[in-house]
């Protein structure tokens, strides 16, 4: 009994020893759980802290980069600009002094030196100097012209076909188009050797400064023309504008246009009934010439064109016969015209023939009255002056423009060389009409006359007639046009000479 009770107190103890490792072994463990949970918790938490760091930092790096963009974005922005004013401003500088150097060309040195100021930083610019020293010193060369020296040109429409216009001797009209024309190569001829002459083309009115008085009075003074040294001052104009019938299937260009472009050019009837475009008379050769030598004309300058009207201007029928169908008044050319154009349209015919007037206004020409009906000036009487200058006003101005500046018909005038006569009815007609230029035809070299009330410039032939007579002449005395070129080296030898057709 008291043997078993010790080995229960012995067991007892036993047990009690291994509870309490076994508790000592789990406080342990217990220990040791939670310090890897807690080196644990601590990991993850370091690992959130990084993610987060990089989180932002990515964020902080992306709203850098959204920062930057714009700036670069801009910089780029800002340097294409730059680029671009840069171009521009290169752009504005060429166009500024190709500008410049066609005012200098055509001898208008104040304002080409002014147009290089209007270049970006033109004090600055060596190209500006160069050039404003350039105008400068050829402006300080240059002469004051001879006013009562300046010689004065003209010609009828040119000849395309001289042996179509000149072969047919059996034709009335073939004597007075060999004697009263001038070829286009003749022409051209002439045109290129003036200007190795160093001739310039100027306006009548260059000639002149002119001031109007509060009640309309006209007062004339000579101008001062200034150009270099070895160049000389001419007038140019063109007679009969109108490409009349007459003119019809004898060489001649049938009608002045507008090309494609809106340049003038002209019309041509080819003998098998086509229409052929083309440079084929005075006014778009001379623009064409001028355009490539701008230093061929004075500050734009071109020439007089003088239009009659009882066939129309430019080769529109215009006149108003032609909308009447007047039978009383209509010539067999006008009838024969107006039966081959049934279709025709008056107030169209003179809209394209403003038209083409405006262009050639624009062009520098100047118009000029030549009488509506091609009027003997001397020998009518006031009357018909009258009757005659209000069909020019009614047909003609409309279309052209207001002039003052008449140029007679067949080279005639209203008095001699003498000064106009205040109480000649004709002259003071034609000064109520508001004409202060007239122009007849003399052989001589110069003939200008500069009033206080009136201009009057004499006018030298270049046809057919003066190129022979040149041609044929066995002395300098003779060889009225020796100081414009060689005669015989322009004439045109497809052209008969004239006494063959006299």
């Amino acid at each position: 009994m008291g043997e078993n009770s010790n080995q229960k107190k012995s067991k007892n103890k036993k047990r009690k020893k291994r509870l309490i490792i076994k508790s000592g072994i789990l406080l342990v463990l217990l220990v040791v759980l939670a310090g890897a949970i807690w080196v644990l918790a601590d990991q993850l938490m370091n690992n959130q802290d990084r993610q987060q760091a990089k989180v932002d930092e990515q964020n902080v790096e992306e709203d850098s980069s959204l920062d930057s963009e714009p700036e670069a974005t801009a910089e780029t922005e800002t340097e294409e600009t730059n680029s671009k004013d840069a171009e521009a401003k290169s752009v504005d500088k060429e166009t500024i002094m190709n500008e410049a150097q066609l005012l200098a060309d055509q001898y208008d040195y104040d304002a080409a030196l002014e147009k290089l100021k209007e270049v970006s930083n033109s004090e600055e610019d060596t190209d500006v100097a160069a050039k404003t020293a350039e105008y400068q010193a050829t402006k300080d060369s240059c002469v004051a012209v001879n006013v009562e020296e300046v010689t004065h040109i003209f010609y009828h429409s040119l000849v395309v076909d001289p042996d179509k216009c000149f072969g047919n001797q059996d034709d009335p009209l073939t004597a007075g188009f060999n004697q009263w024309m001038t070829t286009i190569d003749e022409f051209n001829r002439i045109t290129q050797e003036m200007y190795d002459k160093g001739y310039v083309m100027v306006r009548m009115r260059d000639l002149v400064n002119e001031t109007v008085d509060a009640d309309g009075t006209v007062h004339f003074t000579p101008a001062e023309i200034m150009l270099p040294p070895d160049k000389k001052a001419f007038v140019l104009s063109i007679d009969d504008l109108s490409y009349y019938h007459s003119y019809d299937d004898h060489g001649i260009a049938s009608r002045l246009i507008l090309d494609d472009d809106g340049k003038l050019t002209n019309e041509y009837l080819n003998n098998d009934g086509t229409i052929t475009t083309g440079a084929y008379d005075v006014v778009p050769l001379m623009d064409q010439f001028v355009e490539e030598h701008p230093d061929a004309s004075y500050r734009g300058a071109k020439g007089l064109i003088a239009l009659t009207g009882y066939n129309g201007v430019f080769g529109y029928r215009t006149d108003g016969v032609y909308e009447s169908h007047d039978p009383e008044h209509l010539t067999t050319d006008q009838k024969v015209w107006l039966d081959k154009h049934p279709d025709f349209d008056y107030a169209k015919e003179c809209d394209d023939a403003k038209e083409v007037a405006d262009a050639i206004k624009d062009q520098g020409w100047e118009f000029a009255s030549h009488t509506w009906g091609h009027r003997h000036i001397a020998q009518i009487s006031l009357d018909d002056l009258k009757t005659d200058t209000q069909k020019w006003n009614t047909y003609v101005e409309p279309l052209v423009g207001k002039t003052d500046t008449i140029i007679f018909a067949h080279g005639e005038d209203i008095g001699d060389w003498h000064d106009y006569n205040t109480e000649d009815e004709k002259y003071n007609y034609l000064k109520s009409e508001g004409f202060n230029f007239f122009c007849n035809v003399d052989s001589a070299q110069y003939f200008l006359q500069i009033r206080d009330g009136y201009v009057r410039q004499g006018r030298r032939n270049l046809d057919g007639y003066r190129l022979y007579q040149d041609k044929i002449a066995t002395s300098d005395a003779e060889k009225k046009t020796k100081d414009l070129f060689d005669a015989a080296a322009v004439f045109d030898t497809r052209r008969p000479n004239v006494q063959d057709l006299s």
